[in-house]
């Protein structure tokens, strides 16, 4: 039997819950997840929420109300802060936690944002509902073609989900993205943002599309088995900006093995693609779409992405655990040429502490080194995938 937590999902904690978005590269996706929370720590949250679930019984009025600050460090917007804040129930006995929560963020780097969603699970949850609201400016670093480009972008975000289980392992729905950004020079306004970024400055976007899920793992926040294939599918009308429409995909599998009782094997492979007018805030990257850890996500922007992924993670106490990991990948402009440029790969190192004793969620620092040489810093709450 699958085993549901409150409100986390392994595949998605750091870009849902870490940032509202990250850039417009996470501002183009959603923070379904946004409260990992607790009273006064996050495990106090958990357990609370866990013990509320045992002493009652189901509906709005049965759920906990949880609130704490989450620290991170990304290579995109650097070190700071998430606070977040929630409430959790369950809507009836065999779905997982509903949730409505707040959160926000602000890092050293003066990128800083904010938001709130509500997601509702029913019916044992055959069917699930997400929406979103965020509003961010984000200070980031652009890769050009003659050098990196500090800019400052900001955006509004909304988004809905809706989707139906057509069994307990295959879900389908539906969803609706509306993005408002805007992206200026930094430092003062110079050097000016060249071609191509130069005509992605001022944009608009409503994106409906379709979503796909089929979940075999045994737990949605730690799994040790099982696997999980997700696709989604945009097509994005500009409605303002010098571009015309785009269309975007993508496909995430990722299998888990338990090798040895306490130590798990995580694979992901992941694709990506996305037609020609895309900006370049929503094109394929290594770590957008794909979770992948050694470079800022707007450091390898395309029209194609492919990567794969390879973690151990080995729990060394109750509290205690530990992981390797590597990975490599590869964008272009095609899929065609995506082999024929640079292989792209990174690995590296990390700590995790299980921060509730009924719940296995961890709080996480990696560290990893690409193949250009240079290191990077992840913490955030939950795994990378």
């Amino acid at each position: 039997m699958k085993r549901v937590g409150p409100s986390i999902r392994s595949d998605a904690v750091l870009t849902k819950t870490q940032s509202v978005c990250s850039l417009a590269v996470l501002i183009a996706g959603s923070m379904a997840d946004p409260v990992i929370a607790g009273a006064v720590t996050i495990e106090d949250g958990i357990e609370a929420f866990d013990a509320t679930q045992e002493e009652t019984s189901t509906g709005l009025r049965n759920g906990s109300l949880v609130v704490a600050p989450i620290p991170f460090a990304d290579p995109t917007l650097g070190t700071g802060v998430t606070l977040s804040a929630g409430y959790l129930f369950n809507m009836d006995e065999g779905s997982k936690p509903s949730l409505v929560g707040i959160a926000g963020l602000r890092s050293d780097n003066g990128s800083e944002a904010f938001g709130a969603a509500a997601n509702f699970a029913f019916d044992n949850n055959r069917w699930q509902v997400e929406t979103l609201f965020a509003k961010a400016d984000f200070n980031y670093d652009l890769y050009t073609t003659i050098g990196e480009l500090p800019v400052t972008q900001d955006g509004r975000i909304a988004r809905v989900e809706l989707s139906y289980g057509i069994t307990s392992e295959l879900s389908v729905g539906i969803s609706t993205r509306y993005l408002d950004t805007t992206v200026n020079p930094g430092d003062g306004g110079l050097p000016p943002i060249p071609p191509p970024f130069n005509q992605f400055l001022n944009m608009e976007i409503v994106s409906p599309g379709f979503v796909l899920k089929f979940d075999r793992r045994d737990d949605t926040i730690y799994p040790k088995t099982g696997s999980i294939l997700k696709t989604e599918f945009s097509h994005n009308f500009t409605t303002k900006g010098v571009t015309g429409d785009y269309s975007k995909a993508f496909v995430n599998y990722t299998h888990y093995l338990n090798p040895v009782p306490d130590g798990v094997v995580a694979a992901r492979l992941a694709t990506c693609t996305a037609s020609t007018e895309t900006p370049f805030f929503d094109q394929c990257s290594l770590g957008a779409t794909d979770a992948f850890r050694g470079f800022p996500v707007t450091q390898f922007l395309d029209l194609r992405s492919v990567s794969i992924q390879l973690e151990y993670r080995h729990q060394l106490t109750k509290r205690i655990g530990a992981v390797a990991f590597v990975g490599t990948g590869q964008t272009g402009d095609s899929f065609s040429n995506l082999f024929s440029g640079t292989t792209h790969s990174a690995f590296g190192f990390g700590g995790r502490f299980r921060v509730s004793k009924k719940f296995p969620v961890d709080f996480s620092v990696d560290w990893a080194r690409n193949s250009q040489g240079n290191d990077q810093l992840y913490i955030y709450v939950g795994q990378r995938f």
